[in-house]
Parts: C-alpha cells; structure tokens; sequence
C-alpha cells in the first residue's frame, strides 16, 4: 500500500557505487567514515541479495563498537528507506506524522491523531502491530468491529484528502532494508547501537512521506530507553536525520515509569482514549496529546495559540468527529464511537491489594506490559493472535495514598488464562511507602 515515487522533499540518493564490502568492513573497523554513495551500495546489495549476511553481520560489529557520524547516520538511513515504496504524499496539504518509541498504555496516536486533523494538519499514518510488552495502535483499533487497516492507494490518499486523517498497516515494502537489517542485528548482539536503533526507526517515517515527524521518544521502566541521557542522545540523533533529509522534525522526551493513562490492553485503551477525545480523559494522557499536538502545530508553521487550540478541540466535539468519521470511513462500527460500553472487554475480574498503608511509590510499567502480555493481550512472535478484551486497570496512581487491603489494580481475564502469572507480576511491581513519593515530570525534555 504504498505509492513508489518519492514525495518533492526527498532528496534523490544513489543506490549503487563500486563496492568492496570487505575493505567497507575493516575501514569502519578502524574508525574511518563510509560515502553516501557506498552506504548506498551497501544497504542495497544487501537488499537484493547480493552482499551475504555474515559481511553485513561484520560490518553491524564494526559499526556498534565505532558509532557513526550524524552525516553517516542520515546517508544509512536515507539508504533504508529508498530499498522499497517511498509514500508520495505531496498532494496532500500540511502533512504531519507521530511516532513513538513504545510504552505501555500508550493510546495516545488514538487521541493525538484526530485532533491534528480537527486543526487542519493531515495525518495519512502507516502503523504497526504490538510486539512483546509494547502495544500497538493497529491492534487497538481492532477491537472496533468492522474496522480495517488496509486500504489501497486510491482510497488511502482519497480519505486522507477528504478525512483529514487515514491509518493503515505498515506496507511490506515499506523500507524493506529495516527489517532483514533488525533480524540480524537480533541474532549478533548489536541492537542496542544508536545509529542504528535511530536508522531503523526514521527509515520507516521518511519513507511514510510526512513533511512534519512528531517523535515521542519513551524514557523509562517500560520503555527501550532507560535513562533521560540515552533518550536525549536517541532523539537528537533522529531529529538531526529528518533535518538532513528535508522533514520537519520535533522530539519530546516523556515518562515511562508508570503506565500511561489508567488503562492498558487493546479494547480498554479504545475506552480511555474515547474519554479523552470527550475531555474526560486521564490528565497524564490529555496532558501529553496537548504537548505533541502543540509540537506538530509548531513544527508544521502554526505556533500561534497552538495550546487554545489543541485544547478546544477535545472539548468542542470536533477531535471525537474526525475519529468517527475516520472508523467509519474504514469500515468501522461508530456505534462504538458513541457508546464505548459496547466495546469486548474480557468478564473475569482479579484485584492486587495493598500489603499495607501509606502512599502508592510505584506501579512498574514492565510489569503491566508483561500481565497484558501473559493474559494474551499482546504477542512474543509476529502473527500471533491476541485477546483485545483482556488488560490491567490502575486503581491508584504513583503518589496517591492507599489503605491496607485496597485494591491498587485490576485484572480482566478471560477464563483465568495467565491469571496466576499476571497477578505475579503485578504483585512484584507495586510498591508502597510511607511517604508519599515526589511527583515526577510527564515531559523530560524536547529536542528541536
């Protein structure tokens, strides 16, 4: 699903260059820098087959231990996303696209996406599906019957046009080079490398086609990025390539201790974020849709009140029409939109109480991903089925005080498939002290 011309604010970049993978391999070895050119050859001699996976597997080594420039990073991911259909959205006015690193409870591309459209951006989105504890937006909107994340081109940019807002599944061929690079930086211990976490990701929003990129990029217990440092150094890297490659691009830095929002798994995070659409939503969720809004806003060139604006737009109706509008324009159920109670949510019930008195210290967001996971809302391995009806509701949140013997989360289950397992995580990722903790920060910092 996707248009093989490139859109005008991509730079043409060669593909092909005399190549000597094994003199690439041990000059990268020895700290020297590659040309766009033999970046170019590289990625796609691979692609085609013609470079084997143990000289790319080499050269991954070589470039863990030796980094890349920013100048690099950009060629090498501009290299990714030419190996396969380049989205041409440039009919379309002010395009905008949002990207997280993945959290648990992260709805927000539910909230986030229609109210970018009710303020006259447009968001035509390729998404992917949740793997291992993170969830994923296409499997969220799922669980509204009848909706269907594959368009074709016509319709995709049609309803883009006419809607303001069009999400799919990403395309197959959509930097191809990303995914046969990632299954074998999974095998060779080198996927925890900067330049290349940061190519993987921005490989796939430059070949999306949006003039303007919002990057959430997660920092925390359930997040990639553990620590603010690595989540800064993650998102400036990112940045700097959508700046080499023409794009718009504005990063912000956000908390992944605790879950986002009260809920997490598939049907009951389409419930928190149809609340928040009606401005009656958590405040850390409504509160971190407002700043991406109003860094989209500012990214694209409409700063002016940009706040007011993104606000009035969950409380004036108008960000709740363009998410029914967009489900239905893809064949989804709006009765669902108007009345969430209709939504599947799993019948069986299991509460993890309070040990003791005090003040809640923490609920660790790994934790709830993993219950989600154990319950069967989420997959270890791509095509696995998954339950939208099972989750984790937060009862209390960080900081909240709590009595002994009171309910601090609840489990819904389907016939008590990976009960015992899930209260055991949960179980081990609640904490309570006697004092209350201090409140951390939703936003811990903003890149660009």
């Amino acid at each position: 699903m996707a248009s093989t011309q490139p859109p005008q604010s991509q730079p043409s970049f060669p593909q092909t260059a005399a190549l000597n993978v094994p003199d690439l391999i041990g000059r990268k070895r020895d700290g020297e820098t590659h040309s766009v050119a033999e970046l170019g050859a590289l990625i796609g001699g691979y692609v085609r087959g013609e470079v084997p996976d143990y000289q790319v597997a080499a050269w991954l080594m070589a470039v863990y231990f030796r980094g890349m420039t920013p100048q690099e990073t950009g060629d090498l991911t501009l290299s990714m996303a030419h190996t396969g259909d380049m989205l041409d959205l440039s009919s379309l006015p002010h395009t905008v696209d949002k990207h997280s690193t993945g959290g648990v409870g992260d709805k927000t591309s539910l909230v986030l996406t229609p109210m970018l459209s009710a303020l006259g951006l447009t968001v035509a989105k390729m998404s992917g599906r949740g793997l291992a504890h993170t969830g994923g937006t296409i499997d969220k909107l799922e669980s509204i019957p009848g909706w269907k994340s594959e368009l074709s081109d016509e319709a995709f940019l049609k309803q883009a046009r006419e809607v303001g807002l069009a999400l799919v599944g990403q395309s197959k061929n959509l930097a191809p080079a990303d995914g046969l690079l990632y299954a074998l930086r999974d095998v060779t211990a080198t996927v925890d490398c900067l330049p290349l976490i940061a190519s993987s990701i921005m490989s796939k929003k430059l070949a999306s086609g949006a003039q303007t990129i919002v990057l959430d990029v997660k920092v925390g217990a359930g997040a990639f990025m553990k620590t603010v440092a690595d989540g800064e150094e993650l998102a400036r890297a990112m940045v700097e390539i959508g700046r080499h490659a023409g794009r718009n691009v504005r990063a912000v830095l956000t908390d992944m201790q605790a879950p986002l929002g009260r809920l997490a798994g598939n049907s009951l995070e389409v419930k928190e974020a149809l609340a928040t659409l009606r401005g009656q939503g958590p405040q850390d969720l409504h509160e971190l849709c407002i700043e991406l809004a109003v860094e989209a806003l500012t990214a694209a060139g409409f700063p002016d009140n940009a706040r007011a604006r993104a606000e009035a737009t969950l409380h004036d109706g108008s960000a709740l029409s363009k998410f029914r509008a967009f489900v239905e324009a893809q064949g989804g159920d709006g009765r669902y939109v108007d009345d969430p109670g209709l939504l599947d949510v799993a019948p069986g019930r299991a509460d993890v109480t309070a040990q003791a008195g005090g003040f809640l210290s923490a609920i660790d967001a790994l934790s709830v991903g993993r219950a989600v996971l154990a319950l069967g809302g989420g997959r270890e391995r791509k095509g696995e089925a998954i339950d939208h009806g099972v989750g984790v509701e937060l009862l209390v949140k960080p900081g909240e005080a709590v009595m002994a013997g009171q309910p601090l989360l609840r489990v819904y289950h389907r016939q008590e498939r990976g009960l015992a397992r899930a209260l055991e995580l949960l179980s081990a990722g609640v904490s309570v002290g006697s004092v209350a903790p201090e409140a951390a920060p939703l936003i811990l910092g903003r890149i660009g």
